[in-house]
């Protein structure tokens, strides 16, 4: 057995193994003449290696490391393969390592002769283009395997003609034209092999005569030829190759050597010229035979190995299915390795760990790199398999590569389809916050950035995959159409809050101030302001949304809803004065009570017709209830206000009874007629308890009034009456008597005239008392003392001034007193705010006045 941890080209160490083998040497009889430079070159070239021993084992890590020492995969279809058959002892391997440059171990005739090749060996020619390999087979017809023992005899033949161009045939002369010469029973082998081989290749059968002797070559070619022809035919032929000529399956060459022991130099120069045939034998026209079905030289081991195991079997060798399989199993092989120098590449490392963390630039080209390099390698090295077997193996390399490469190419795109969306979020808000349009910024945006994610696919593409990028390109428009709709939705929102706003603005306060004023033309103002206003805001809203490109179906419903909404702004500002209509009832009268058409507080001094004064406050307030009964946004006509003043106001002044019974049977009611119920704000009922208690709170309010026209005239009555007169005058004869006698008293007298004067001006002691008697009383206690400190302090501080005019002092007198007047009469006119409080169903108004008495 071959010791497969030894190198095939270390010679000392195959020489020790061979001697313990038993086998030979590839130095062993190598003349010790020769120099160790041209031993070492020849060491180095060769590289003879046994492929298979002698007991048939295939040497399969000596054939590898063969090939990769002479490189041998890199030749392709480029080389050629030579092998040698004949006797042993012929001169086989002498002759190839003079052909060839060989070292193949030859016989050493000083020790007898003997089997000195055992199985087959291998070498590389030296210096011979293109690339030769020769192949040295185990001798036949040796007495060291018998007569009986030819079967490694015939698959060594049948494995030489298997992978062989050129096979050398090595015979002696003397043996030609002999019947049972050595050669014709080889020959029969050959023959036979051939003939086990499933659509074998033509190859070339080149005839070595050895030690040529004087008989021309001109006669002994054509007995050999007739010998061979003679052998041919006596071979059992398969029925399909019954007839076959023996030109069809060989290319018969016939050449002759003189003796190498007698004519050494003569046999070397024939070597040489031989030699020169070897060079561009596969050429056309060149010594080689047929080329069909030629195994590249990456799956020559593999394809070796499978033929011998084929042979050693025992089975019969189909060459065209076994060069399939060799392409398959040999395709295989650079597939793996190119998937292997895939996943090692750092390159391809780089970019699927920075592919998960964003966009990767040119991922696209730099794939396709690395891709097309795996690819064009494997092109080259599978270039001399089957094209069928080449294709299918290139087609599942393709899919394994991109398996590894889709993953990145997904992650890829689903960047690329985030950061598109984000960046056309950024640059929408920020177009829109430019001011341009919105359909105009989303057509914008979505064309620049839909052509910048086209452009990213277009770098991300990887040739060999027909990858649809067009689902990811869906789901980009998809999220950009929903980001649109939902700023579109968010826009239009703040479009209608901002119009809904104005309408707030420009409608609210004008529509109190109108429902305030309480006139006949009250309701079409607002109706003008209305239609006013909400033609104004619906044709800015109308305006704004041309910009949004929305169909007009929708536009009119939105311009109908913001319609709408300006009525409900009406409406619900109706609906809150006419919740505090009474309190606007009471402030109305109020208004119009107290104060006369200038708008100048009342002096109630007893020239007033308080009940005219009373019935207009009322017909006044009674107008604003009407008003608030009911919305009147549409011009329909209603009989509200004249049924009010019919039940309320001119039925207590009408004489006739039944009429009142019948104006109060009309408030009766919790509807009004001619006003449907949507548009009710208070009731007839309402109207009716409503006016029961701004009745009540106003009855206060004259009645106070009438009081202080009362005090007025009692305090501005100036003389006793003439009875009080005559009684004082016979009652106070005897003290005017005294003061005439006495006119010190008359001075004590003055002085505290003038004295209480000045109380009565700074106390202001009427204004006080037109309150009620006690309220005056009250607020004189309290001002009492501080008036009478204050004056005494003037008067103490007057008397240590110089004499200073008068007429300084009698105007700030006068004008205390006409404000003090003023304020007297605001307080009697001034009315604090109302109280609301539930009775009977409806809202009371409740005075401070009145509280205060009660």
């Amino acid at each position: 057995m071959i010791d497969r941890s030894s190198t095939p080209c270390n010679f000392s160490a195959q020489y020790t193994r061979r001697a313990i083998l038993g086998s030979r040497s590839p130095i062993e009889d190598l003349s010790p003449l020769k120099s160790h430079s041209i031993f070492a070159d020849m060491e180095d070239n060769c590289c003879s290696t046994q492929i298979i021993d002698g007991d048939g084992v295939y040497n399969v890590y000596g054939m590898e490391n063969f090939m990769k020492k002479v490189k041998l995969g890199e030749c392709g279809l480029s080389y050629a393969v030579v092998s040698i058959m004949g006797p042993q002892s012929s001169g086989k391997s002498t002759l190839l390592n003079h052909l060839f440059k060989t070292n193949f171990r030859e016989m050493d005739t000083i020790k007898g002769r003997s089997q000195t090749t055992k199985g087959i060996w291998l070498a590389r020619c030296v210096d011979i283009e293109p690339f030769t390999i020769v192949l040295d087979l185990e001798g036949s017809d040796g007495r060291e395997r018998g007569q009986d023992d030819t079967a490694f005899e015939r698959q060594s033949a049948l494995f030489a003609l298997a992978i062989s161009d050129i096979v050398l045939i090595n015979m002696w002369c003397h043996d030609i034209g002999r019947e049972h010469a050595a050669n014709k029973p080889l020959l029969k082998t050959v023959f036979q092999a051939m003939m086990r081989l499933f659509s074998p290749r033509k190859a070339t059968l080149l005839f070595v005569i050895r030690d040529k002797t004087k008989t021309p070559m001109e006669k002994l070619e054509p007995i050999l030829r007739e010998d061979i022809q003679k052998i041919w035919d006596s071979v059992g032929k398969p029925h399909i190759h019954k007839d076959t000529s023996l030109s069809e399956f060989f290319n018969v060459e016939v050449v002759a050597l003189p003796s190498f022991e007698e004519k050494e130099e003569q046999f070397k120069e024939q070597v040489a010229s031989l030699r020169e045939r070897f060079f561009h034998s596969i050429a056309p026209g060149g010594l080689a035979g047929d080329r069909r079905g030629v195994v590249p030289a990456s799956g020559f081991s593999f394809s070796a190995q499978q033929i011998w195991k084929v042979i050693k079997e025992n089975k019969d060798l189909d060459l065209p299915v076994h060069t399939v399989m060799v392409a398959t199993v040999r395709c295989e092989e650079i597939a793996n390795a190119k998937i292997a120098s895939f996943i090692d590449n750092e390159e391809w490392h780089h970019i699927e760990e920075a592919v998960q963390n964003g966009i990767v630039p040119d991922f696209g080209k730099k794939l396709n790199s690395i891709l097309d390099n795996c690819m064009t390698s494997f092109d080259m090295e599978t270039e001399y398999f089957d094209d069928n077997v080449r294709t299918a193996k290139r087609h599942q390399l393709e899919s394994k590569l991109l398996q590894f490469v889709q993953p990145a190419h997904r992650s890829l795109l689903a960047h690329l389809r985030s950061k598109t969306f984000e960046d056309f979020k950024w640059a929408f808000e920020k177009t829109l916050e430019r001011g341009d349009g919105f359909s105009v910024a989303v057509r914008d945006c979505c064309q620049s950035f839909m052509f910048k994610f086209d452009e990213g696919c277009k770098d991300a593409a990887i040739k060999l995959a027909n990858w649809d990028s067009s689902k990811v390109r869906e789901k980009v428009l998809r999220d950009i159409e929903a980001h649109v709709t939902s700023v579109r939705t968010e826009k239009l929102s703040e479009l209608m809050s901002l119009h809904e706003e104005k309408l707030n603005k420009a409608l609210l306060e004008p529509v109190g101030a109108l429902l305030d004023s309480a006139t006949d033309d009250t309701w079409p103002a607002i109706r003008r302001l209305l239609q006013r206003h909400t033609k104004i805001v619906v044709r800015d809203f109308s305006s704004a949304l041309s910009s949004f490109d929305i169909d007009q179906k929708t536009k009119e419903k939105m311009l109908a809803k913001l319609d709408e909404y300006a009525r409900s702004v009406v409406e619900s500002k109706v609906r809150v004065e006419a919740g505090m209509v009474l309190t606007r009832m009471m402030d109305r009268f109020s208004t119009l009570f107290n104060r006369d058409p200038d708008s100048i507080p009342r002096m109630w001094t007893g020239n007033e017709d308080i009940k005219e004064i009373t019935k207009a406050a009322r017909t006044a307030s009674l107008k604003l209830l009407s008003n608030m009964a009911a919305i009147r946004l549409d011009e329909d006509l209603d009989n509200v206000e004249k049924t009010l003043s019919l039940a309320l106001v001119d039925a207590p002044n009408s004489s006739t009874s039944n009429r009142g019974i019948q104006s109060s049977d009309a408030l009766a009611s919790s509807f009004w007629e001619d006003v449907p119920a949507a548009r009710t704000l208070i009731t007839p009922v309402q109207c009716k308890s409503l006016w029961r208690q701004f009745q009540r709170e106003t009855d206060y309010t004259v009645t106070q009034a009438r009081g202080a026209q009362a005090s007025h005239r009692r305090n501005n009555s100036r003389l006793p009456p003439p009875w009080a007169i005559i009684a004082m005058f016979a009652l106070g004869l005897n003290e005017f008597m005294t003061l005439l006698r006495n006119p010190l008293y008359l001075g004590i007298i003055f002085v505290a005239f003038l004295v209480g004067k000045a109380l009565w001006v700074q106390l202001d002691i009427g204004g006080l008392f037109q309150n009620g008697f006690l309220a005056g009383l009250l607020a004189l206690v309290t001002r009492f003392l501080p008036t009478v400190m204050n004056l005494l302090r003037r008067l103490a501080e007057e008397g240590h001034r110089p004499a200073a005019p008068n007429a300084q002092r009698i105007p700030e007198i006068d004008n205390r007193t006409s404000d003090n007047a003023v304020n007297g009469s605001n307080s009697v006119s001034s009315d604090a705010s109302s109280n609301l409080t539930s009775s009977d169903g409806g809202a009371e108004y409740t005075s401070p006045e009145r509280q205060r008495s009660e």
